[in-house]
């Protein structure tokens, strides 16, 4: 295969008319952005201060004052400014774009004159640049300016930021590198070596991928200059915060075990991923498959969270997977999205999509309200919120969404995946269009010079029926690649209302190559049963108990439903679990109802042991998506593995 002719579809080619994702693109388009534009200008009462563009101003000598915020502050803006350019492409707004020229401008203004940008060490502490690779973020910062500015362009063809940024990268370029009298450097958190591939492409300067490529190459290598700067593992020397942290513990052909930071890991990997397919380095690949084996198979969450640990925000060991401690930032869940995007244009094998699914409805959505304006940070899996305020090991664990964050590194992220979702769809290779996602659209292919039309139909994830039709000028041959998904395992397919007996399945897509003409319809079904699933008996927080899964999407007791004492209920796996949908709540849910054992009922407050069992009730339960807990009454104790029943009620 050549890799490089392996393309996700462009935003501008798909527009999306879904039940479940259109309300929640328009709600980015009309609440979310200019609710985070106003948070970035500290006009939310209540909520933490940003001050982000007001560092910019400083910078900028537009007024004076003190740099306030995290160093990677600027970041907040670059996610911001590449979420609202997102959005420009589906829902057009020219008071949105006006506030993006004056930011582009306000960027340029504080941009110095070699070149560097970067208002935490401009504005707070000048002379110091490139001397706290570790976790002074420049380089981080750069990387998600860089992004910005290539999808500014895309968006509005209007050159200036993406010129400003060329012009930073070109001075970074002559400080850093692998030539002689360059600094041998490297930052502590990647972002700009996949920024930098964007870049590339967006300007095709070959400049732009070989340092992309001296980045990656150059992490790892020993010594490792990141051990002499005085911020290395963190100011109490703290082991959390090692070489591994950073993944710069050997050269990354050379890693086989995701550690460290689980965003850094997850924009590293995507990086490599970037680099295998634009340069043709299959170096990369091998150690991409035993990463991405040890990630998804040994430290994900059912729910595609990543990263156990709040202490370090970083991965431990295989299995370590507790519940009610588990950090699995919300960034993490995002991050793991792009890396298996681009682990499918590597090679379209459905374990990649499966796990970009999966993170994509659980992982990832559970960051944000459904109102728009208040975020997760951390997606813990069990939640008793007077044990989490009251235990050191949990005190990062929220059991309200916030309004902001100090470090709010998670909102616009979670804002720019939405708005870019149309792009995660599909991928081509050549004559092959693969679906990747089930999400109603219309997307627009060009296949030998003649445009083909797919339009898909569905009332995903709620329902497992998809149709896509097809419009063609004249019969055309093309192949059509339907993922069908790990969680399904009964479906079926038919061409113009025939039922397909014999298919091709490679690498769990649906494979159907022929002659299309115009209004060709394909229907797959999927069979969406309630499903019970156990953990892995390593995962030893969860041996005994079950999770229910139906789709792609992972179910949660919730306070609200069930009462307190969620620890207490235990559930039969042929409990007589069953889906419904639900028009009221929220904007239309499916739940699933039950009967299980509750403890809660009967036991004296005066008896912590006894011989024999505690006394059990009947109990009704109602289980919700994971991605909607939190939405309503705060407080809420919260449930995803449940313990198991082991005789009938």
């Amino acid at each position: 295969m050549n890799r490089n002719t392996h393309k996700p579809i462009l935003l501008q080619n798909v527009r999306i008319h879904d039940r479940f994702w259109s309300r929640r693109i328009k709600l980015i388009a009309e609440e979310v952005i200019p609710y985070q534009w106003e948070a970035l200008n500290d006009t939310i009462d209540g909520a933490e201060p940003s001050h982000a563009i007001e560092n910019f101003r400083i910078a900028a000598g537009e007024i004076r004052g003190d740099f306030y915020g995290m160093v990677f502050q600027d970041s907040d803006v670059a996610k911001w400014m590449e979420a609202a350019s997102y959005s420009l492409v589906t829902y057009p707004s020219s008071k949105l774009e006006a506030i993006m020229d004056e930011v582009v401008e306000l960027i340029g203004k504080a941009q110095q004159e070699d070149g560097y940008l970067n208002t935490y060490f401009i504005a707070a502490n000048p002379g110091e640049r490139w001397t706290d690779l570790s976790f002074g973020h420049e380089l981080y910062c750069a990387g998600h300016l860089i992004e910005a500015a290539v999808a500014y362009n895309s968006a509005t063809g209007k050159r200036k930021f993406l010129d400003i940024m060329c012009r930073y990268v070109d001075y970074i370029d002559s400080v850093m590198g692998p030539e002689e009298g360059k600094r041998k450097i490297y930052c502590g958190h990647e972002e700009i070596e996949l920024a930098l591939v964007r870049l590339y492409k967006a300007t095709g300067e070959e400049q732009y991928l070989r340092l992309s490529q001296y980045f990656v190459d150059e992490r790892g290598k020993q010594p490792c200059f990141l051990q002499n700067e005085p911020t290395f593992g963190n100011i109490y020397k703290d082991k959390w915060f090692d070489l591994a942290y950073h993944q710069a513990h050997m050269p990354v052909r050379e890693q086989t075990t995701a550690e460290g930071h689980s965003v850094r890991a997850m924009y590293l990997y995507s990086a490599m991923a970037d680099l295998a397919r634009e340069t043709g380095d299959d170096s990369f690949l091998a150690a991409l498959d035993k990463l991405w084996d040890n990630t998804t198979t040994r430290k994900m969450y059912i729910t595609g969270g990543l990263g156990s640990q709040g202490h370090a925000e970083r991965f431990t060991v295989d299995y370590d997977l507790p519940n009610d401690r588990a950090y699995t930032e919300t960034c993490a869940a995002i991050g793991l999205i792009f890396w298996a995007q681009r682990m499918l244009l590597l090679n379209p094998d459905r374990r990649y999509a499966d796990v970009l699914e999966r993170s994509l409805y659980n992982g990832a959505l559970s960051g944000i309200s459904m109102d728009g304006k208040r975020y997760f940070y951390v997606n813990p899996l069990e939640v008793i919120p007077e044990v989490a305020m009251n235990r050191y090991d949990c005190e990062h664990v929220k059991t309200e969404r916030q309004e902001w964050f100090g470090c709010a590194c998670c909102p616009p992220n979670i804002a720019r995946l939405v708005a870019s979702l149309g792009q995660y769809i599909y991928s081509q290779q050549e004559s092959a269009i693969y679906t990747h996602l089930y999400i109603s659209s219309n997307a627009q292919f060009d296949i030998d010079g003649k445009t083909v039309m797919i339009k898909q139909s569905s009332n995903y994830p709620w329902d497992g029926t998809i149709s896509i039709s097809l419009t063609v000028a004249e019969k055309q041959k093309f192949t059509l690649a339907l993922r069908v998904p790990g969680w399904c395992r009964q479906y079926q397919l038919a061409v113009n209302g025939e039922k397909m007996d014999f298919l091709t399945i490679e690498d769990g897509y649906a494979v159907l190559s022929r002659e299309w003409i115009d209004n060709d319809e394909i229907t797959l079904t999927l069979a969406m049963p309630v499903e019970i699933v156990h953990a892995h008996p390593r995962v030893r927080e969860n041996i005994g108990k079950v999770a229910i899964q139906r789709g792609p999407l992972i179910y949660c007791l919730e306070e609200a439903d069930n009462g307190k004492g969620l620890a207490e209920v235990m559930l039969e796996t042929n409990a007589g679990l069953a889906a419904k949908f639900d028009e009221d709540l929220f904007d239309g849910t499916v739940v699933i109802t039950g009967n299980a054992k509750w403890y809660g009922g009967g036991i004296g407050e005066k008896h912590l042991y006894q011989f024999g069992e505690y006394p059990a009730k009947h109990k009704a339960i109602k289980a919700i998506p994971y991605y909607l807990w939190g939405n309503r009454q705060p407080g809420n104790e919260m449930l995803v593995w449940v313990s198991k029943a082991f005789r009938p009620i």
